[in-house]
C-alpha cells in the first residue's frame, strides 16, 4: 500500500484505534472498520486492494452489496466544504469494477448506520467510457447501482469541520490497484512534519549502504542502529512518535515495530518508517533501503613462504622468522585513500574479537603451514573485513661436506686427474630425488650463482683441491651449500689379463669373457672389503659412467684392454688395466679319409696331423693310439683321431677314416669287331 499527499507526495495516513487488534492476518490489514486508515493533509491514495476481514456491510447500504476485497479510509474534516473523489483503477478495462461506501458523519465502527453515499455500477454493464468512480459536484444522486443502474459518480457531500467519514472501498470484480484524488473543497488535517527529507518530492530516504560487521561478515546481515536517526526525524517535538517496520502494511496500523537496535535480515532489506503525530494520530510514511555489502577493497593477501633457516641455530626444524608487513602493503598496494588498520591473528575468533594481535615480526613456534588470520578496518568507514594466507617454512635442501677420492693413473703420477663430481650427489643430499647441485671454484661464486663448472668432467689443479656446491630444491626455491673435497690417491690396484680361445663356434676374435676371473689377481694386497667396477675405456672409469657387467663380449677382436675400478666408499682406490685375449684356433682339416690294401699287409701308410699354411712343428699332437708326433703309422683300417694344440693351449680335434682295400684280378675279358662298326654321316 502506497499513501501519496498530491503536493508533497509524501506517505501518509491516519488510524484512529478503537479496538485492540486481533492476531490473526486479515486483522492486520485495513479490510475493518477497526483498521481504518484516516486520511491527513489533503492526501490522495494509490492502494491495492486484497481480501476481506469482518464482513460489516451487510444491511447496511442501499446498493444491496457487500465486502469483496475492501480497504476501510476514515477522513476527518479540519475545514468545511465538499467532500469528493475520484478513483482510478490502474488497468482501463471496463471490465475492472470498483464499488464504495460512505458512511457518517460521526459513525463509530460499532454503529455505523446506513450509508449516505454509495456506487456498486458495473461500468461494463452500464455501457460507460470508462471505470472511473466517485463523488462529484454535478451528479444528484446520493446512490447508484446495483449492475447497470447509473454512471459510477454519486453526489458529493457537504461536510463541516471536526466531522468524520467511513469510505469503504471495494473491488468485486478484476485485480488491478487504483488511485484516489480529492476533488472536494473540504481539508483534512494536516500531517506531521518530515525533517529529514531535504527533498519534499520524495517518499524515501537516501539508502544506507552499510557494511556486514557482524561475524560471520559475509552474509549480509549486520547490526543496524536506527537511534541516530529517530533523533533527526524527531527533530526535538515533544509529540512526534516514529516507529519502523518490515512491511508497509504493518507500517500503516502500527503493527509489529521494529527494535531501533536490530539486525538486518538479508543483504538488501527495506525497512518502512511511521511517523506519527501523537495529538492528532495523523501519520506519514517514509521508506528506507538498508543495503548490507561485504568489505571487499583490498587486496587478497597470497600464502607467505620462506626457506628454513639458522638463525635459530637448526635450518631443518620448520622454523622462520616473517615480517608480517610485507603482506600489509600487498593488501592495500593499489588501493586508493587506504586507511585501514591491519592486523594478524592464529585464530578466525582472535580477529573477529580483535584480540591477540601478532607482532609484525613473527616467529612461527609449530611446523608449518599454518593459516593467519588477518582484520582489515576501515579507519574512515569503519568497516570492518577479515581474509586469511598460509605461512609456509619451506626445507632447505640437505648439503652434507663430503670427499671424492680420484686415482691418478694416467702414467703421469702428479697428483692431477679428472673427476665426476656428480658421484657426491647421494651423499650429499642424502639420496633426495629432487635436489639439484651446481658446482663452483669459490664460495663466493656459489652463493652468487655465477661461473658454474662441469661436475661431470673436472680436472682438479690442485691436491688436495675444495669445489663448492649450491644444493636448490627446485619446487621451493629453497638452496644450501656443501664443501667437496677432492684428492687423488696415491694407493694403486694390480693389472692382470684374461686368456680365452675362441671356442665360441664362430672363429672372429669375439668370445664371452667373464671379467669376475680376474677379481683375485686385481685385488691381491688391497685390503678387504674394497669394490671392484669395470668399465670399457680409461675416461670412463675416472667418471664412473657407462659401467659394463661382469659378463663381457670383447667389442675389439683378439686383443682388448679394460679397466677395473677399486673403490672403498666411493674413493678410488686404484685403476687396474685388464687385458683381454682371445687366442686363434689352429687351422688343420678336420676330416680326412685314406685306402689300406690289405694286400700289403704289413706294410703300413702315414696319417698326419693335417695343418693347413704352417709347420707342423709348431704344434702339439696327441693321437688315439697314444702318440704325439706329427705323424703316425699305421697298418691296420679303422678311425684315428689326433688333437692339434697351439702354443696358446687352443686345439682342434682332426678325424681320419682309413679303409680297406685289396689287390685287382681280371675275371672276363670282352673283345669287340670294330669292322662291324656301322660309321655315322655328319652332315
Amino acid at each position: 500500500m502506497i499513501i501519496k499527499n498530491n503536493s508533497i507526495s509524501k506517505l501518509i495516513g491516519c488510524i484512529v484505534f478503537t479496538f485492540l487488534f486481533a492476531t490473526t492476518s486479515y486483522a492486520q490489514q485495513p479490510n475493518d472498520c477497526v483498521n481504518a486508515v484516516t486520511v491527513s493533509g489533503n492526501s490522495s491514495f494509490s492502494l491495492d486492494v486484497s481480501g476481506v476481514g469482518t464482513q460489516e456491510l451487510t444491511g447496511s447500504n442501499t446498493c444491496t452489496s457487500q465486502e469483496n476485497n475492501s480497504i476501510w479510509l476514515e477522513v476527518s474534516i479540519a475545514n468545511p466544504g465538499t467532500l469528493a473523489f475520484t478513483l482510478t483503477p490502474g488497468s482501463t478495462a471496463i471490465t475492472e469494477d470498483y464499488d464504495f461506501f460512505i458512511f457518517g458523519p460521526n459513525a463509530t465502527c460499532g454503529n455505523l448506520g446506513q450509508a449516505i453515499r454509495c456506487s456498486t455500477t458495473n461500468p461494463a454493464a452500464a455501457n460507460q467510457g470508462n471505470n472511473l468512480t466517485g463523488l462529484n459536484a454535478t451528479d444528484l444522486d446520493p446512490d447508484e447501482g446495483p449492475g447497470a443502474d447509473g454512471d459510477s459518480f454519486v453526489s458529493a457531500i457537504d461536510v463541516l469541520a471536526g466531522q468524520s467519514y467511513f469510505i469503504v472501498i471495494d473491488r468485486p470484480i478484476g485485480n488491478s490497484p487504483f488511485s484516489l484524488e480529492w476533488t472536494g473543497t473540504a481539508t483534512f488535517p494536516d500531517n506531521p512534519g518530515n525533517p529529514v527529507l531535504a527533498n519534499p518530492n520524495t517518499t524515501s530516504l537516501p539508502d544506507l549502504n552499510i557494511c556486514d560487521n557482524l561475524a560471520p561478515y559475509d552474509d549480509g546481515i549486520t547490526e543496524i542502529d536506527l537511534t541516530t536517526l529517530t533523533q533527526d526525524i524527531i527533530n526535538g517535538e515533544g509529540d512526534v512518535l516514529v516507529s519502523y517496520h518490515a512491511s508497509e502494511s504493518d507500517a500503516n496500523i502500527n503493527a509489529n515495530p521494529i527494535n531501533l537496535i536490530f539486525n538486518t535480515v538479508m543483504s538488501a532489506q527495506r525497512i518502512h518508517i511511521r511517523i506519527e503525530n501523537t495529538t492528532s494520530g495523523c501519520f506519514i510514511l517514509n521508506d528506507l533501503n538498508i543495503n548490507v555489502s561485504t568489505f571487499s577493497n583490498f587486496n587478497n593477501p597470497t600464502d607467505f613462504e620462506l626457506c628454513d633457516d639458522d638463525a635459530d641455530g637448526d635450518d631443518q626444524n620448520g622454523l622462520s622468522t616473517f615480517n608480517l608487513g610485507i603482506k600489509s602493503q600487498e593488501i592495500i598496494n593499489n588501493v586508493a585513500n587506504a586507511n585501514y588498520t591491519i592486523s594478524y591473528h592464529v585464530s578466525e575468533v582472535d580477529a573477529e574479537n580483535s584480540a591477540n594481535p601478532l607482532p609484525l615480526i613473527y616467529t612461527n613456534t609449530i611446523p608449518t603451514p599454518t593459516e593467519i588470520f588477518v582484520r582489515v578496518l576501515d579507519n574512515t568507514e569503519g568497516c570492518v573485513a577479515f581474509t586469511s594466507f598460509n605461512i609456509i617454512v619451506a626445507a632447505k635442501p640437505l648439503a652434507n661436506n663430503v670427499s671424492l677420492l680420484q686415482c691418478d693413473e694416467d702414467g703421469i703420477p702428479e697428483g692431477f686427474t679428472t673427476f665426476n663430481i656428480t658421484e657426491a650427489y647421494n651423499s650429499i643430499t642424502n639420496n633426495s630425488t629432487t635436489s639439484q647441485i651446481t658446482y663452483y671454484l669459490s664460495e663466493a661464486n656459489a652463493l652468487n650463482n655465477i661461473d658454474a663448472i662441469d661436475g661431470n668432467s673436472f680436472d682438479n689443479f690442485l691436491n688436495p683441491q675444495v669445489v663448492y656446491t649450491r644444493v636448490t630444491n627446485p619446487n621451493t626455491g629453497c638452496i644450501n651449500f656443501s664443501e667437496i673435497s677432492l684428492e687423488v690417491s696415491t694407493t694403486s690396484s694390480n693389472n692382470t689379463a684374461i686368456e680365452l680361445c675362441d671356442t665360441d663356434g664362430t672363429e672372429d676374435g669375439f668370445t664371452n669373457f667373464n671379467l669376475a676371473d680376474s677379481n683375485t689377481i686385481v685385488l691381491a694386497g688391497s685390503p678387504a672389503g674394497l669394490n671392484l667396477q669395470y668399465y670399457e675405456t680409461y675416461e670412463n672409469t675416472l667418471l664412473e659412467v657407462n659401467p659394463i657387467g661382469p659378463n663381457f663380449t670383447n667389442t675389439i677382436p683378439y686383443n682388448q684392454t679394460i679397466y677395473g675400478r677399486v673403490e672403498n666408499a666411493n674413493a678410488c682406490y686404484g685403476i687396474s688395466e685388464i687385458e683381454l685375449i682371445v687366442f686363434e684356433l689352429p687351422t688343420i682339416e678336420i676330416q680326412s679319409e685314406a685306402l689300406y690294401c690289405l694286400n700289403t699287409f704289413p706294410e703300413t701308410i702315414v696319417l698326419d696331423g693335417g695343418v693347413i699354411n704352417d709347420a707342423p712343428s709348431n704344434y702339439f699332437y696327441t693321437w688315439s693310439t697314444g702318440a704325439d708326433t706329427a705323424q703316425i703309422e699305421v697298418n691296420t683300417p679303422g678311425t684315428y683321431t689326433v688333437r692339434v694344440t697351439n702354443t696358446n693351449g687352443c686345439f682342434k680335434d682332426r678325424t681320419i677314416t682309413v679303409l680297406p682295400s685289396n689287390t685287382a684280378t681280371i675275371t672276363t675279358i670282352d673283345v669287340v669287331d670294330t669292322t662291324k662298326i656301322i660309321p655315322f654321316l655328319f652332315l
